[in-house]
């Protein structure tokens, strides 16, 4: 199945955008994809052959689970490259250009749901990634 690219454009320096995509203290305040959502925890060992593991579940606490995985590469302000632990490829750039940053994931597909549920799902995480991204001061 072919990768899937989304991206958006912040406007903020690298360096706050960066912080804001790895450090748990924030990925738990954007890691969802609506508002009936949230991401309570989230541990990330930033390096190469470094795991993480961010958390997600609905408020309601009807369902939940892990997004988890492995960093291969890590370029800081650049790039990261996961595998999910289902295998999946991930990668993440960071491209700073007149003040703001422009963030664009590309990732492989699951084969359980439909490729524009999955487009949109991870649109609308990267979506809330933004709002928080900008509002931090």
């Amino acid at each position: 199945m072919k990768a899937i690219t989304i991206s958006t454009q912040i406007k903020q320096p690298l360096q706050k955008v960066w912080d804001c995509f790895t450090l748990p203290k924030h990925i738990t305040q954007w890691n969802f994809a609506s508002p009936d959502w949230a991401c309570p925890s989230a541990t990330n060992d930033l390096k190469p052959g470094g795991k993480f593991s961010w958390r997600m579940e609905a408020k309601d606490g009807s369902m939940g689970f892990d997004f988890s995985g492995t960093y291969s590469e890590i370029q800081h302000g650049k790039l990261l490259r996961y595998a999910l632990d289902d295998g999946r490829e991930v990668s993440v750039k960071f491209e700073e250009s007149g003040g703001s940053v422009l963030v664009t994931e590309t990732f492989e597909p699951e084969h359980q749901n439909d490729v524009e549920m999955q487009r949109n799902g991870w649109q609308a995480i990267l979506n809330n990634f933004k709002t928080h991204a900008e509002k931090v001061a």
